[in-house]
């Protein structure tokens, strides 16, 4: 086991110090966009440690004391689902043309695209909840 977690942590450690040296070349000499950006490296893990985290956990006991069992799986998948989504679709939303300039592609509604997208996720979480357990 100790052999695994070495092979893990080596590439790891490399990429981490990549990263390292790619924000040096990015940030030396000083300019006034590196504080902004020192301010979103600190500030993002920060708001979901305190933030983010803590609703999410909330929510989710929440969930699992009041929810029946058959609704616990499809509601957790959803969830889930929703909130993988909606990070994916944060760049776009946040700015147009968040994202790389690809015709076609972010020239899209991006907010009616993720509210029909997540309604699909629900409804698929309805019908796997409502289906006798026998016909999944």
């Amino acid at each position: 086991m100790k052999t695994l977690r070495l092979l893990l942590f080596l590439p790891g450690l490399g990429a981490l110090a990549w990263g390292a040296v790619l924000f040096a070349e990015y940030a030396f000499p000083l300019r006034p966009d590196v504080f902004g950006t020192l301010g979103w490296l600190l500030g993002g893990p920060l708001a979901h440690d305190l933030l983010i985290a803590p609703a999410v956990g909330g929510v989710g006991l929440a969930l699992s004391r009041f929810l029946p069992d058959r609704w616990k799986t499809p509601v957790r998948t959803g969830a889930v689902l929703t909130g993988v989504l909606t990070l994916l679709a944060v760049p776009l939303l946040w700015r147009p043309f968040g994202g790389a300039r690809n015709p076609g592609l972010h020239d899209a509604d991006t907010v009616t695209g993720l509210l029909v997208t997540v309604a699909v996720v629900w409804l698929g979480v309805l019908v796997a909840a409502l289906l006798p357990r026998k016909a999944r």
